[in-house]
């Protein structure tokens, strides 16, 4: 970091969030990138929630349902890299417009799925879809709001985080009186509303057509790019902060139904609260990190989501659950710090391809959190599988201690 940027830094803590944000880069950009992510994760977490009737209407045990929701995850990680090298080369303004249409598209596809293999293939559009979503989105509110990226990826990750508790709930409401069908189907408007939204607000950016620059010359400079200390630490621990995370989201719903008793009704709103705190969290710790570094920040969230995972399998009754799960919440915090450190410690003529590539690695293994789940809880295992994801989460709060600063 030059001389200049950290003074740019320090200044930018002293000033109130809200104001900086305005006066950096308007709020029609945070806005339109913040409700086409609500979308999106508001959807991605509707389908867990309906893992009961899934399992009903296809004939299908937890582990297939879990296989499901990884091809969602695996196709979203397998589009990052690509997507990324989209952004330097096009810019962000069609990628996001793009994204938003494809999943519109995909929420068609799962209403209209006759059969499982259909509903697999739906699911892959999704994952398609929405990947194209993630590595655009990080760029360009890097690049609008330099001053106070932790602060705007909170509020963009925070919004996310408000759709993933409002539409699992909706969602198992409207099937209770319309069916799954047409529950996930009705989503699809509200997509093409957000794209037209993302393609007005987005600037257009000037993009580096690297001239003079052979293929081989810039894939050694990604490499030497993701390969440094700073990405390598902070990567690591996201990945193992994204598989106990998508093993726990993916059961969570079902898991309080089968060994806590609860009415899947009653489920869906405990799994609403975990993403409202989560979205608090989220919007709190970028804020934090902004001022007072990285580190102290993700190492504090990191070492608080243990206790509450391994607590799990021993608590009973709805109150002592409703905290629980609240407190579950607060791991997703580390979202909007890592993306905030990772895409500023990168390169930024590279920004777009490195921070791609990253996000399918770590994206791919952590798919498989919710097969690993899933596969544990049909052997019995249901129990053991979230102590499972406490001892991950606990050595990724073993990486977050030795992470530099920026």
């Amino acid at each position: 970091m030059t001389r200049s940027d950290v003074v740019r830094r320090t200044i930018s803590r002293s000033i109130p969030t809200a104001g900086a944000l305005r006066r950096e880069g308007g709020g029609w950009v945070l806005g339109s990138v913040a409700i086409g992510w609500l979308l999106i994760l508001g959807a991605r977490f509707a389908v867990p929630a309906l893992v009961p009737r899934l399992k009903t209407a296809f004939g299908i045990d937890n582990a297939t349902v879990g296989i499901a929701i990884s091809m969602t995850w695996i196709t979203y990680a397998l589009m990052q890299f690509p997507a990324g090298v989209l952004v330097d080369r096009i810019g962000e303004r069609g990628l996001l417009a793009a994204s938003v249409a494809v999943t519109a598209a995909s929420m068609v596809a799962f209403g209209l799925a006759p059969a499982f293999g259909v509903f697999l293939l739906a699911a892959a559009l999704f994952g398609l879809g929405t990947g194209l979503y993630g590595p655009a989105r990080a760029t360009v509110l890097s690049t609008v709001y330099p001053r106070n990226d932790g602060a705007a990826f909170g509020v963009m990750l925070g919004a996310g985080s408000l759709g993933a508790a409002a539409f699992p709930l909706a969602v198992t409401l409207l099937a209770d009186r319309l069916g799954w069908r047409l529950a996930i189907a009705s989503l699809a408007p509200f997509f093409l509303i957000a794209g037209v939204s993302l393609w007005r607000a987005i600037p257009r950016r000037a993009v580096d057509s690297d001239a003079g620059e052979s293929g081989r010359e810039r894939a050694r400079a990604v490499l030497a790019a993701i390969t440094t200390r700073p990405v390598a630490v902070g990567v690591g621990a996201a990945t193992c902060m994204l598989f106990a995370f998508q093993g726990l989201t993916a059961f969570l719903p079902a898991y309080l139904v089968a060994a806590k008793g609860l009415s899947g009704t009653t489920a869906a709103g405990l799994y609403a609260l975990l993403f409202i705190s989560a979205a608090v969290s989220q919007s709190s710790a970028g804020r934090a990190a902004d001022r007072f570094g990285d580190r102290v920040v993700l190492v504090a969230v990191t070492a608080m989501s243990i206790p509450p995972l391994v607590a799990l399998p021993f608590v009973g009754g709805l109150p002592v659950l409703a905290v629980l799960v609240s407190l579950l919440g607060v791991r997703l915090a580390i979202a909007p710090v890592t993306n905030a450190y990772v895409v500023d410690v990168l390169p930024e003529e590279l920004q777009g391809t490195a921070w791609g590539l990253l996000r399918t690695c770590f994206f791919l293994i952590g798919a498989t959190g919710s097969t690993f789940v899933g596969a544990l809880a049909d052997a019995g295992f249901f129990d053991e599988a979230f102590l499972a994801l406490g001892v991950i989460t606990a050595v990724a709060a073993l990486l977050y201690t030795v992470l530099p600063a920026r």
